[in-house]
């Protein structure tokens, strides 16, 4: 399996994002791109005031809710949703019967079904599966992240293990049953009359080399997503589900599918349980994008967010169904799509919100704020607001400098962060194994970026510089000026942060070993594994036939 590099925007990498996390993705994409644009930007804690009229949801840890002001207005978002969107819009398109009935009401496209109360019986839900016949789709009313949702059920056997599972074990008793419509499932996202992005929504799956196990291209498949801002934690698990549609596939997870074979391994489409994120944002047929700007349109006071949409277009548009609506939509899938092209989301919603900054030259700035520095206080309920440093305006220049000589003292080191910081200038030092250092310098005067060469040699009774290497500094620049002394044994504090830095992987790799250890249970459980039992009995029988012949 090819290892694709994460598809990401020149100006939101995957080194941007590093401490963003899911849903916090979303948050601090927005509000990177209006804090860059120069207005004001506060984290907030879910106490503050304007948050008791907004409907939130999912707020702790912070790092969620924040606001953006100009001089005119301030506008406070949650996620990826301002405040715009309506209380009532939310309210609409978190409940997935209300939302089919203002869409059926504008004429968008629904699936046929109705929705079945905590109180309606398991009987008079089957009777209905009858009326309007098989294949369906069972799933909560309220839920999210495709919790709960259950599709293509084929006979009345199907829905009935469904409906134990969703009302008893999921305990989710509010469904709706609807018809299942066959085809490719969409995320679509609308900001007022215009579609910034689309992306198709696959299951889980993998695709056969020829050489590898359906296990060992599962774990590559997961070892491309980790290197994913977004689907890093969205891993592929193998558990019955996913040991059901390889043996319905006529496999084991032992088999190696030939090259270029794709094999499903889940029936549902979200990125949470494996699904692969494509753009199609320029492939989409027009009556399909327009199909999702209705959808939004039809909704009172939802001016932008995400439609979900069912299409096969290999037949025609008109087996397009809008099947739920997203007013506070992740953006992530499309940030850092698996393929195709990262679109810009946030962009777009800081022009709706702050038309006047379109024009801003920091639109496409590679500077950038760290988030858990900035977070810090709100985390500690410290403080319950906290508004960032303002970000450098204009066009960033930088350099990378690499000096050479005896230049890794640490009162070197901080000297030069006190010089660049009185310039105004971003950047890091960062120690090199050959003793050399790399200095990278960025910032809105280029005379002064171009003018720090000469401080290099400016403090001779700290350092000793023989040379000094330059070169453009292409990638992201963090506001501030950090200095990373790496590993030096004679320093106690470089052996302390050492000592965490390791720590911290040791608590990772037992992590990933508890996870591991669960999938290997879930495995040997699984009613696949304990049927194929006499597979691997055969199997070690026949190796302990095969007897190694001794040397002449």
């Amino acid at each position: 399996m090819k290892s694709n590099p994460s598809i990401c925007l020149p100006h939101l990498t995957n080194d941007i994002v590093t401490s963003a996390r899911k849903t916090k993705l979303c948050a601090y994409s927005v509000a990177l791109e209006g804090w860059r644009r120069g207005l004001t930007l506060k984290w907030h804690t879910v106490d503050h005031e304007k948050y008791q009229e907004m409907i939130t949801f999912g707020v702790n840890p912070p790092g969620r809710l924040f606001s953006l002001s100009s001089k005119e207005r301030t506008h406070y978002f949650f996620r990826t949703r301002g405040d715009k969107v309506t209380n009532e819009a939310v309210r609409i398109g978190s409940d997935k019967d209300e939302t089919k009935v203002w869409l059926a009401k504008a004429g968008v496209p629904v699936p046929e079904g109705r929705k079945f109360e905590a109180s309606s019986t398991d009987e008079e839900i089957i009777q209905y599966a009858l009326e309007i016949n098989f294949p369906l789709v069972l799933k909560p009313t309220n839920a999210s992240l495709g919790n709960g949702v259950v599709t293509n059920i084929k006979d009345v056997k199907s829905l009935q293990k469904a409906l134990i599972y969703v009302r008893s074990d999921l305990n989710y008793p509010e469904v709706i049953l609807e018809r299942y419509v066959s085809g490719e499932e969409y995320r679509v996202y609308v900001v007022e009359d215009q579609v910034i992005a689309a992306y198709n929504r696959l299951p889980a799956n993998i695709i056969g080399d020829g050489y590898h196990t359906i296990t060992e291209l599962i774990d590559l498949k997961n070892r491309q997503r980790k290197k994913n801002a977004r689907l890093f934690s969205c891993l592929i698990e193998i558990d019955n589900e996913v040991l059901d549609f390889i043996q319905s596939s006529g496999y084991t997870l032992e088999s190696i599918p030939n090259k270029g074979e794709k094999i499903l391994l889940r029936e549902k489409t979200n990125v949470s349980a494996g699904g692969d994120p494509i753009d199609v944002t320029d492939e989409l047929p027009d009556e399909l994008k327009q199909i999702a700007i209705d959808a939004i349109k039809a909704i009172p006071g939802l001016h932008h967010g995400g439609v979900d949409i069912i299409a096969d277009l290999n037949q025609s548009i008109s087996t397009a169904v809008v099947i739920e609506l997203n007013p506070t939509a992740q953006i992530g899938g499309i940030l850092f799509p698996m393929e195709g092209k990262a679109r810009d989301i946030p962009s777009a919603i800081i022009d709706y919100y702050f038309p006047e900054t379109k024009g801003s030259q920091n639109k496409k700035s590679r500077i950038y704020f760290d988030f858990n520095t900035v977070l810090e206080p709100l985390s500690s309920r410290s403080s319950v607001e906290v508004e960032v440093s303002p970000a450098p305006i204009g066009k960033l220049y930088a350099k990378k400098y690499t000096v050479s000589g005896f230049v890794q003292r640490v009162s070197y080191h901080q000297w030069l962060r006190i010089q660049a910081l009185e310039r105004g200038l971003n950047g890091y030092i960062n120690n090199l194994s050959n003793g050399d250092i790399d200095v990278v310098v960025a910032g809105t005067d280029k005379k002064e970026v171009n003018a720090f060469k000469e401080i290099f040699t400016a403090a001779p009774n700290k350092a000793e510089v023989k040379k000094i290497k330059e070169e453009a500094w292409k990638s992201p620049v963090k506001v501030g000026f950090d200095i990373s002394e790496g590993y030096n044994p004679t320093s106690l504090r470089s052996v302390e942060t050492a000592i965490k830095k390791m720590e911290k992987e040791l608590r990772r790799l037992e992590k990933e070993k508890n996870r591991l250890e669960k999938e290997t249970s879930k495995i040997q459980q699984s009613r696949f594994w304990k049927s194929t039992a006499w597979i691997r009995k055969l199997s070690n029988y026949a190796k302990s036939l095969i007897k190694p012949q001794a040397n002449g």
